[in-house]
């Protein structure tokens, strides 16, 4: 199968182009190389895999470039995009260029490709907004819904907070129409916090990363917030099983939206429980300092997972402390990528 990787030498489409490449299939890249861990990444794909993935440098926001890529591709995996609600807020315009405008162009370019190929785009769990009518209590240790003991389902009513929620909504929207008007094989992978090797955390986007970043380098942690919010977490290897559940299940994914994540048995709070993990690796007390909280963060969110569950055959399968391990792992395997402080 030829499959064109948007956003491919970034954290999840760097770890999703060696999984079809070992699975022997033909993979062209297609980035601007703009984050940081690009080149790292490409590199680490040219020696992981032989023969390693064909290379486009380019931006999403380049429709004839894109078109071009898109000639002949069986699948399409749109994965770039502008990944920050922080970022969206600064610069809205180049958030909606990125997100909305990009993935229309991703579109139009598997439109006219010729071959009608699948189209899967990574949305994210912000679609739902501040989900205001969810009840939270609070725990000693960490928040939890009150009435929904099995997370967010896919039925829960839109609501596109911040400039990075309306730019990756109407991107959802779009990929899951395209699908009604044109027939495409499109499906929407609504994600969670995803994390796992090869992850260039910051403050702002992949937490998980970034704090175990912290941890491993002796950089100051600040937790926004009281460190009790919980997220639903899924290591890349999982999110890359589901990726190939939806190839393998096109006849009935087509069309479909699916909420991915590590659903209510994989879940983290912020630092009430990620902390004593990254300390216990660490092996050291790790001192941090509290800050107001962000606006539009969440006390908890929770995928409901189990219409991918049912329709994909595909479930998680790595535990938080085992993943979590894993990626302290490639850290310290990889602390030429990250200085000390």
């Amino acid at each position: 199968m030829k499959i064109l990787i948007t956003g491919g030498a970034g954290f999840i489409g760097s770890n999703l182009t060696a999984h079809f490449l070992r699975a022997g299939h033909e993979v062209t890249i297609y980035d601007n190389f703009s984050r940081r861990g690009g080149e790292a990444n490409l590199a680490w794909l040219q020696q992981d895999a032989a023969p390693g993935p064909a290379v486009l440098r380019a931006d999403v926001r380049d429709a004839d470039a894109l078109t071009r890529a898109a000639q002949g591709q069986d699948a399409i995996f749109h994965l770039a995009g502008q990944v920050a609600v922080t970022t969206s807020v600064t610069d809205p315009r180049y958030d909606f260029e990125t997100n909305a405008l990009g993935t229309f162009n991703a579109l139009e370019a598997a439109r006219a490709g010729g071959r009608q190929p699948i189209f899967i785009y990574t949305s994210t769990n912000k679609v739902y907004g501040g989900m205001e009518a969810a009840r939270v209590v609070e725990g000693a240790q960490r928040y939890a819904f009150a009435d929904l003991p099995q997370g967010v389902s896919e039925s829960w009513p839109l609501d596109f907070h911040s400039p990075y929620g309306c730019s990756k909504g109407a991107g959802d929207q779009y990929v899951r129409d395209y699908a009604r008007i044109y027939d495409l094989p499109t499906v929407v992978f609504r994600q969670s916090s995803i994390y796992g090797p090869r992850q260039f955390g910051v403050e702002d986007q992949g937490w998980i990363a970034f704090l175990a970043i912290c941890a491993a380098t002796n950089r100051p942690i600040t937790i926004y917030g009281d460190g009790k919010q919980v997220r639903d977490i899924l290591y890349i290897d999982d999110l890359a099983r589901a990726f190939e559940a939806a190839v393998r299940h096109i006849g009935r994914a087509a069309g479909q939206v699916y909420n991915i994540g590590g659903g209510p048995h994989r879940t983290l709070s912020i630092w009430t429980e990620t902390g004593p993990l990254l300390e216990a690796l660490a092996q050291r007390r790790l001192p941090v300092r509290y800050g107001d909280w962000r606006p539009g963060d969440q006390r908890i969110y929770v995928s409901d997972i189990r219409k991918a569950e049912t329709e994909l055959s595909w479930t998680p399968q790595v535990d938080p402390a085992a993943g979590v391990a894993k990626l302290w792992a490639w850290i310290q395997a990889n602390r030429e990528l990250f200085p000390s402080a």
